[in-house]
C-alpha cells in the first residue's frame, strides 16, 4: 500500500478544534448536571424495549457518524439507564457513588494517556506517594509495598498469590502446584467468592479454600479453626493462609483480627485481611476499634470505590514485606530493562507487584481527592452512614412484620418481613416481593441476599450522597408496600 501524500496525514485527532471543544464542554456540562439532579430522579428505571434493540441490534459502524451523533445517543439511551448507583437512594450491595472531582480526575487521567508500569515519570511519583499515604491510613508500615488495581476481588487474589508465593514450602513460579501437597487456605463462611474463585485459578481448587463456621457474632470461630489447621497438617495438607475478613458482605461483621493474626504468628501462616469496604472504618476513632489488629496483617486489600466513595474503578492491597511482594511477580525481559537514564530509569516497579504491564493512572484521582478534600472529609461521611444504619435498624425494629435479622455492626442493615401463620417460604416471596416493588417503583436500591437460609433484604449504607430524608422515604415505602402484600 503506498503512503498517503503528506497533506493527507491521517489521524485521530479533531479536524475541528473549536467544534469539538464545544462538544467536549457540552459533555462536562451535562455531566455536571446530572449528577447535580440525581435527587430529583428515580435511582434506576427498566431499560424500555426500543433502547434495548437500539443498543444491541445496531449494525457494526464502518462509517463516520461524527462524535456529535454518537454522543447525542449517549444522552438518550445510555445516560439514563445505569443501575442506580450515583443516587443518594441507592443502597444496594456495596457500591461506590464517585465524585465529581474524581470524575474529572479519571478524566485528566484519561487525557495525560499515562503507561503506569513505572517509568521515569510524574503519574509514577504519584501512585508510590499514594500508596505510602494508604499504608498510613490502614496502620501498616509506610515501608509497605503496594498497587492500585482494579477492584477488591483482583486485590485480595493477586494478595493470595503473594501468601502462595511465601508459605507453599517450594518454588510456585518454577515447579508449580505437580506433585505438591495440597495447599489450604482458611476463612470464614461469610467470606468473599473471590476466595474460591482465586483458590480455583491457581490451579489449588475449591477444596482448598477450608470455610469455617462463625458464631452468633457472626465472627469466624477460632476454635474450630485451630482444629481444621490441626487436621488438616495430620492429613498431610499444608496450611498456608488465613483471611481475616473485615466487613462481611452480607452483615458488616468483622473477625476478631488481633486473635487471628496472634494464631498465624503461632501457626506460621500468612495473614491476609479482605478489608473490602471496613478497612476504611479505621479512619474514624470511634470505628477504628472495630478493625483493630488490620495493622497486624501481612497482607491487606480494600476498596476505595467503596467507602472512600471514588469513581469505579480503584482498590489497592498492601504487602508487608516488598520483597516477598516483587519475588512472586517480577519478571523483566530485555526490552524492559532499567538503563538507570532515560525514559525507563527506574524500571518498572508496578509491573513487578502484580501481572498487569499495561496500567493506567488510577492514582490521580486518589491524590486529587486526598488533596482536595482531606482525609477529615471522608471519615465525616464514614461516621455519617453508621449513625443512617444505626437510626435504620432502630426504627425498623419498630415495626410489626419487620425482622432485623443480624446484629449492625458497622453501616449494613439486614431485614425481612415476618407474618403469624405463614410458612418460611411464604414470608421470603413477600420480603423478595416487597424488595422488587421498592427498586421499580423508583422508591430507593437496596439489594437482596440470604442469612440462615431465609431470604433477606439488605441496606448497606456507603452513599456520600444519602440523607436521612431519603431514608425517611424508604421507611414509608416499606410500611405502605408491606402492608399491601397478599401471600400466595
Amino acid at each position: 500500500m503506498p503512503l498517503p501524500r503528506h497533506d493527507a496525514d491521517a489521524s485521530l485527532d479533531p479536524q475541528d478544534w473549536d467544534a469539538f471543544r464545544a462538544l467536549a464542554h457540552r459533555m462536562v456540562d451535562d455531566s455536571l448536571a446530572f449528577i447535580r439532579d440525581l435527587p430529583d430522579t428515580r435511582p434506576w428505571q427498566p431499560i424500555p424495549g426500543e433502547v434495548r434493540a437500539s443498543l444491541t441490534g445496531e449494525p457494526l459502524p464502518m462509517a463516520a457518524q461524527s462524535p456529535e451523533v454518537a454522543y447525542e445517543q449517549f444522552v438518550r439511551e445510555i445516560l439514563p439507564f445505569t443501575n442506580g448507583n450515583r443516587h443518594p437512594r441507592f443502597w444496594g450491595w456495596i457500591q461506590g457513588n464517585g465524585t465529581p472531582l474524581g470524575m474529572m480526575a479519571d478524566m485528566l487521567a484519561a487525557g495525560m494517556n499515562a503507561h503506569l508500569a513505572g517509568l521515569d515519570q510524574s503519574p509514577k511519583l504519584v501512585e508510590l506517594q499514594v500508596i505510602t499515604w494508604l499504608a498510613e491510613l490502614m496502620g501498616m508500615p509506610t515501608t509497605s509495598s503496594g498497587l492500585l488495581v482494579s477492584g477488591g476481588s483482583m486485590a485480595n487474589i493477586l494478595s493470595l498469590a503473594v501468601a502462595r508465593h511465601a508459605k507453599a514450602g517450594f518454588d510456585v513460579r518454577t515447579e508449580g502446584l505437580h506433585a505438591q501437597p495440597r495447599l489450604t487456605v482458611y476463612a470464614s463462611v461469610e467470606v468473599h467468592s473471590w476466595a474460591q474463585k482465586g483458590v480455583e485459578l491457581f490451579g489449588m481448587g475449591s477444596a482448598s479454600l477450608r470455610k469455617i463456621p462463625v458464631g452468633a457474632d457472626m465472627r469466624m470461630d477460632l476454635s474450630a479453626l485451630r482444629a481444621t489447621i490441626a487436621a488438616d497438617r495430620a492429613a498431610g495438607m499444608r496450611p498456608i493462609c488465613v483471611i481475616g475478613t473485615a466487613g462481611t458482605v452480607n452483615s458488616g461483621a468483622t473477625d476478631d483480627l488481633n486473635a487471628l493474626a496472634d494464631l498465624c504468628a503461632a501457626e506460621s501462616l500468612w495473614f491476609h485481611v479482605d478489608g473490602a469496604f471496613g478497612a476504611l472504618a479505621r479512619l474514624s476513632p470511634e470505628l477504628a476499634p472495630m478493625v483493630h489488629g488490620m495493622e497486624r496483617a501481612d497482607s491487606l486489600a480494600f476498596d476505595l470505590h467503596k467507602w472512600m466513595y471514588l469513581p469505579y474503578e480503584i482498590a489497592c492491597f498492601l504487602v508487608r514485606d516488598p520483597e516477598v511482594h516483587r519475588a512472586t511477580f517480577a519478571l523483566t525481559p530485555s526490552y524492559l530493562r532499567d538503563e538507570g537514564r532515560g525514559v525507563i530509569a527506574g524500571g518498572i516497579p508496578f509491573a513487578d507487584r502484580g501481572p498487569e504491564l499495561t496500567r493506567g493512572f488510577k492514582a490521580l484521582k486518589v491524590w486529587m481527592s486526598l488533596k482536595a478534600h482531606g482525609v477529615d472529609a471522608f471519615t465525616q461521611l464514614i461516621e455519617q452512614n453508621v449513625a443512617q444504619a444505626r437510626e435504620l435498624e432502630r426504627r425498623l425494629r419498630l415495626m410489626p412484620e419487620v425482622e432485623v435479622v443480624t446484629p449492625v455492626t458497622l453501616n449494613i442493615v439486614c431485614f425481612r418481613l415476618v407474618r403469624p401463620g405463614l410458612t418460611g417460604e411464604q414470608e421470603d416471596a413477600l420480603t423478595k416481593e416487597l424488595l422488587l416493588r421498592i427498586q421499580e417503583e423508583g422508591t430507593a436500591v437496596p439489594s437482596g441476599s440470604q442469612f440462615d437460609g431465609r431470604y433477606i433484604i439488605r441496606v448497606a449504607c456507603s452513599n456520600h450522597r444519602a440523607k436521612w430524608e431519603d431514608f425517611e422515604l424508604f421507611l414509608r415505602a416499606v410500611s405502605r408496600i408491606s402492608g399491601s402484600l397478599v401471600p400466595h
